[in-house]
């Protein structure tokens, strides 16, 4: 669960940067790499892109890590020794770091350094060669405890909305990427909101602790964990958050528990994998290795050298869960190791979308035919169904969200308008509609709206999901002087 589960979002991750980096912050995108390469004489952070960027370099990476991943989806690293499924998880996440590190603000994201880290330490269980090693299953464990005591923290330390019970009457409506159930989810009763948000603090502040007891409690609290996680899945879109922690929880589930949900899964499945690899070692599961089996004591030696580095990272991490200044989704090392998560420590209370027009109209007055470009995830069309869009990451449009929330003047925004204006190829296909079908358009501009889900009775009337309110423009015609 915990190695092809980590590997399959690693599969997402390279699928969704191998679509879309090129576009975003490829040699010609909206911030390119070799720029922002050339703007620093050092990069403080690890990438094989240090040196040199090209977009047929990348594209290799991605494909090196997406065949690994498969391998590890399917099992096939875990059948050797123990080393083979920890050099292919290493290979994933150097591949991956390489990528975040040079990604900007399109990999700004809290997940990009949780799915880092997971890779990390869920290399260090081994192979089907040899037993699963305690110290690192208790280090994931910890990795969820800070994942959801973390996200916890930051809440109650945040906007009164999460004291007061009342974050949830905005959340589903104003979060960066509504789900297909959100509106209905947004709909529910007050006191229904209420009581989510107590479920929420219960989840995140008391059960983590519950993690690390004997079984069956831990696999109760790891239960709680899964549960609530699949809640937030039916309710949003967050990429792979959500599902990191569903699979993460697992460290701290028994075979036996797992197997009571899941009858296929064997009842003692470390011990069956164990004992069918190396029938000689049945019985031996905590056993240290014999003296003359040089293997497996540079194993345990490999094990105890990972757990300790990873604790001592811990300091830091741990000091921040208890500060007053806590920090939300931070790095406290370059290799990005241990960190700090957090999530919606306040919550916006009314939903603010850019909207995108072009016209081919040679006057751009308030009159003309302006036509408004579609994203895939970001709210568009009033009657439009939101889908679902994760583990996938859809990197424009969660940074569309952002911008009303700071300001649309960012220099990736005016190069997208800019691109747009070109009918750039790359630029399009991020998109869901051009409307324009590949014309340059003469002008381009951008204004904001208020975005409200519509009540039953609304949507009976009109058969609208969302009532769109017009606010004002934000970024006047900007045209081509040489079309």
């Amino acid at each position: 669960m915990l190695q092809r589960g980590v590997a399959a979002l690693f599969f997402v991750a390279f699928l969704s940067s191998l679509n879309q980096f090129p576009a975003l912050v490829g040699e010609h995108g909206l911030l390119p790499v070799p720029e922002y390469l050339a703007g620093f004489h050092r990069l403080r952070r690890p990438s094989l892109f240090r040196f040199r960027y090209s977009d047929r370099l990348f594209r290799w990476v991605c494909a090196v890590g997406l065949v690994v991943a498969g391998l590890l989806v399917v099992g096939v690293p875990q059948m050797g020794p123990w080393w083979v499924p920890l050099v292919a998880f290493l290979v994933l996440w150097a591949l991956y770091m390489s990528i975040v590190n040079v990604g900007q603000t399109f990999y700004g994201f809290g997940w990009e350094m949780l799915l880092l880290e997971a890779g990390f330490t869920v290399a260090f269980l081994g192979s089907d060669q040899v037993p699963p090693p305690r110290p690192v299953l208790i280090l994931l464990v910890w990795l969820v405890f800070r994942l959801e005591f973390g996200a916890g923290m930051i809440k109650i330390r945040g906007g009164a909305e999460w004291r007061n019970l009342t974050a949830l009457y905005y959340h589903h409506e104003t979060q960066p990427m509504p789900g297909p159930l959100s509106r209905q989810f947004h709909l529910l009763p007050k006191w229904m909101h209420r009581s989510e948000v107590v479920g929420n603090h219960v989840a995140q502040l008391v059960v983590p602790f519950f993690l690390f007891f004997p079984q069956p409690v831990g696999s109760v609290a790891a239960a709680v964990v899964v549960v609530t996680q699949l809640w937030l899945v039916l309710s949003g879109n967050f990429a792979w958050l959500n599902w990191s922690a569903i699979i993460l929880a697992f460290a701290a589930m028994g075979d036996s528990a797992l197997h009571a949900v899941l009858p296929f899964v064997p009842a003692d499945l470390s011990s069956a994998s164990w004992n069918a690899a190396s029938p000689e070692n049945t019985g031996r599961m905590t056993a240290w290795p014999a003296s003359g089996d040089w293997s497996a004591w540079v194993w345990v030696a490999v094990v105890l050298a990972a757990s300790l580095l990873l604790l001592v990272l811990s300091w830091w991490p741990a000091k921040n869960l208890v500060s007053r200044q806590q920090l939300m989704n931070a790095s406290f090392n370059r290799w990005q190791l241990v960190n700090t998560y957090g999530a919606f420590g306040s919550v916006t209370k009314n939903r603010v979308e850019i909207v995108v027009e072009g016209t081919l109209d040679t006057v751009p007055a308030e009159d003309a035919e302006w036509r408004e470009y579609r994203f895939r995830g970001k709210p568009g069309e009033p009657e439009r169904i939101p889908r679902q869009w994760a583990p996938y990451h859809l990197r424009l449009d969660w940074l569309m969200w952002f911008l009303p929330l700071r300001t649309v003047h960012e220099e990736w925004f005016y190069t997208f308008l800019m691109k747009l204006l070109n009918a750039d190829p790359a630029m399009l296909r991020l998109l869901r509609e051009d409307p324009f079908d590949g014309e340059r358009p003469r002008w381009i501009r951008a204004r904001s709206a208020l975005y409200e889900f519509s009540s039953h009775a609304e949507f009976r009337e009109t058969h609208q999901r969302w009532v769109v309110t017009p606010l004002r423009v934000l970024i006047r015609p900007i045209g081509l002087k040489d079309r």
